[in-house]
């Protein structure tokens, strides 16, 4: 009998009815505890039980039973307000979906016009701050061709702490149709509101008007940043675009001029930039005073989300898009293009060019420079940090190139030598690649913030950004400082030079960035400079950049299980396969990488096509944000910062690396972990070398491969410097050639 009443038991235990996830979350902060804390009393994971607040998975038995009387306790303790609370309902899940209609929301008032004023430019590189919003949480994912429930549909309230109610619904929604033809909006946090839009003016009008999207200003002095609409292939249809580009249309990167949708929006009053409607396109009109309307439109389906940084997000459901991108939006910035894009746009965003002045005598105010950025004006870089064909070498002979002593070379390390008989006596090969290595080589960072100035024999100065011409040729690897007052003999022909990408040793004068010619009297060498274009005007412009991308990775790194902090051993366990845990914040983490990279990279924008010839002007030359100075601080500081460590590893414990490229270095070794050659003793690192961790600049695994792996890939492709730091992740060897 015993027997029988245990089964009614959990009979009853498996419909055991919970609150809604917002109201179990309310709950579980109202008592002060934590996600970790509840996870272990109920003996499950953290992510599981974050699954069960987001509504994203349902508890089963036998937790399912204490969860409910855990929150009923609650509940008693901590009355929900009777102005907000929520219905209690049964979250089990039916064993039959009802695809009924559900009942419309309650129309919702008008969107306040945003308060800064702003004239919407028609060009590619207007600029929009970021927004600063809770992280958002994943929804349940509807069947494509059923209407959202309305569960989905419910408001989510604002918070205690004063959100902006401007943009109550986020910083962004994914438009879909149903196959009745009705249109929602799948927001952030799992709210989905209904589109009465039947054309795309309509849906732009109704988006400024009474969608409350968007996000506030990252700065004081910036804008507040558009709203975003991501359409999917039923809204594209619904609304009269192709699903797909032509392959004239991709070449151009936009539809035609003469498309319809692009008839209605002129005869609309809305205007597109300069590049036209493709797949990041931004529609506007010319701000009114202080009221600012543009609405901007991603479309996956047309490669807006590239593959190779967004993984498969094209593809997702609308909810967990909205999902993914809202973690991004939130944390980085509303994405306004690619994440290169969005990696320069968020420099913008944290230093806008001008700012508001003190009122004048008349009480007025006026746009004036904004102290820390880099102005509203471009200026022309140094002779030596122009890439082949910019006007400034117009007068150059048309096959001429330049050597070392004509161009700055500040490229990442791409490295490989030969093993030694003893490291081929080893068993394996492990890489190790740095976490964000260019974010951590911008952290802290002195650059140039106006024009260069010409200088004649300087005296070198660490603390002055600019590109010099000196002679580094003398600097002898194996007698190198290691310490204040300590010197170590290291074997040069092991390891790469520092001062160049390939790791050759310079033959001479060559122009270097700052932290390059720093690194040499940091070796103990004296340097006397032939001539330099030094920036007086300088600042640490891209710490607020750095800082705000170090969090948005680590929030989502700790999100998947790995954090700040942990033991080396524990470190690399919960890298193994955090992929896995929650494949979509996995993606925001590559996007977050990129953001970093592509950043970067658009500081010394090429020429893309558009007719350009060697010794005109390209379009990207018109931004302030067109710095390849900049661009080469920090690469050079990146391979500065490695190479300091390869010296310390080398100087400690007589190991030198196999091969380098970019932030990843490969050393032989007897075990297959970093953990048998890293140098820790009583778990603390060697000070100033390579530590396991997630932060910035801290070091994580990369791959393991056999040493008979790279020795039998080199004899493959008859290339014994093949740089195998390319291939260590998987050991897939694709074109040696192209290096992919």
């Amino acid at each position: 009998m015993s027997e029988l009443f245990d089964r009614i038991d959990a009979l009853v235990a498996s419909r055991s009815v919970l609150p809604p996830p917002a109201e179990r979350k309310r709950l579980r902060q109202a008592h002060g505890l934590t996600l970790d804390e509840v996870a272990a009393a109920l003996d499950v994971r953290r992510a599981t039980v974050s699954g069960w607040e987001a509504g994203k998975t349902e508890p089963r038995p036998p937790e399912r039973d204490a969860y409910a009387r855990m929150l009923k306790q609650l509940a008693e303790l901590y009355p929900a307000p009777t102005n907000s609370a929520a219905p209690e309902q049964d979250t089990a899940v039916p064993e039959t979906f009802t695809s009924e209609p559900a009942p419309a929301p309650e129309v919702r008032t008008a969107v306040a016009p945003v308060s800064e004023a702003a004239a919407m430019t028609a060009t590619e590189n207007t600029q929009t701050p970021a927004p600063v919003a809770p992280a958002p949480v994943a929804a349940p994912r509807p069947a494509r061709t059923e209407r959202p429930s309305s569960t989905l549909r419910r408001p989510v309230a604002t918070s205690a702490g004063g959100t902006d109610l401007r943009f109550e619904n986020g910083p962004l929604a994914v438009v879909d149709v149903d196959a009745d033809g009705q249109a929602y909006a799948y927001c952030v946090g799992g709210l989905v509101l209904d589109v009465p839009a039947k054309s795309l003016p309509s849906l732009v009008d109704w988006t400024l008007k009474e969608a409350k999207l968007g996000a506030p200003k990252l700065s004081g002095p910036g804008k507040d940043a558009d709203p975003l609409l991501v359409l999917t292939e039923a809204a594209l249809e619904h609304y009269g675009l192709p699903v797909a580009l032509t392959q004239e249309e991709r070449h151009a990167g936009r539809i035609s001029e003469g498309h319809k949708v692009i008839k209605q929006l002129v005869r609309a009053d809305w205007k597109l930039t300069k590049r036209g409607f493709g797949p990041w396109a931004r529609i506007y009109r010319p701000a009114q005073g202080s009221e600012r309307a543009c609405v901007q439109l991603c479309i996956p389906s047309w490669n807006a989300l590239d593959t190779r940084h967004w993984g498969e997000a094209a593809q997702l459901p609308p909810a967990e898009l909205a999902r993914l991108l809202g973690v991004y939006a939130s944390r980085v910035m509303t994405p306004r293009g690619s994440t290169a894009v969005t990696g320069l746009e968020l420099m913008t965003a944290l230093h806008p060019p001008t700012r508001a002045s003190e009122p004048d005598a008349d009480g007025k105010r006026h746009s004036e420079h904004n102290p820390a950025s880099l102005g509203k004006d471009p200026v022309d870089c140094a002779p030596c940090e122009a890439p082949d064909g910019h006007p400034l070498l117009a007068d150059l002979p048309r096959f001429h190139v330049r050597g070392p002593g004509e161009k700055l070379f500040e490229e990442a390390y791409d490295w490989a030598r030969p093993m030694t008989d003893a490291e081929c006596t080893l068993r394996h090969l492990v890489g190790i690649d740095v976490n964000m290595a260019f974010a951590a080589g911008a952290n802290g960072l002195n650059v140039g913030l106006g024009a260069p100035t010409h200088v004649k024999t300087p005296a070198f100065d660490p603390k002055l950004p600019g590109s010099w011409l000196v002679d580094l040729s003398h600097v002898d690897l194996s007698r190198v400082k290691v310490g204040k007052d300590k010197r170590a003999d290291l074997d040069a022909s092991l390891l790469p030079s520092p001062f160049t990408p390939k790791g050759e040793q310079p033959e001479g004068p060559a122009w270097y960035a700052t932290p390059t010619v720093a690194y040499a009297v940091e070796l103990g060498y004296d340097v006397h400079p032939i001539e330099a274009y030094v920036r007086y005007d300088n600042g640490r412009y891209l710490d607020g950049w750095y800082q705000r991308l170090r969090d948005a990775y680590l929030a989502t790194m700790a999100d998947l299980g790995v954090h700040a902090d942990m033991a080396p051993a524990d470190f690399l366990a919960a890298m193994d396969g955090y992929r896995d845990r929650d494949p979509e914040l996995a993606i925001v983490v590559s996007a977050v990488k990129a953001t970093v990279k592509g950043g970067l990279g658009k500081l010394r924008e090429r020429p893309r096509g558009e007719g350009w010839k060697p010794g005109q002007p390209w379009r990207a030359l018109a931004r302030p944000t067109w710095r390849p100075d900049i661009r080469a601080a920090v690469i050079s500081r990146t391979r500065i910062n490695l190479h300091r460590k390869i010296v310390k590893h080398a100087a400690f414990t007589g190991q030198y690396p196999v091969a380098v490229l970019s932030d990843c270095v490969v050393y032989a070794a007897d075990g297959e972990s970093p953990l048998g050659f890293l140098p820790y003793r009583e778990g603390k690192p060697l000070p100033g070398g390579f530590k396991l961790g997630i932060n910035p600049g801290l070091v994580k695994h990369e791959g393991t491969q056999s040493v008979l792996w790279g020795e039998e890939v080199r004899e493959r492709f008859n290339a014994p410097e093949l740089n195998l730091a390319r291939y260590i992740k998987d050991g897939t060897v694709t074109d040696v050639d192209n290096g992919e």
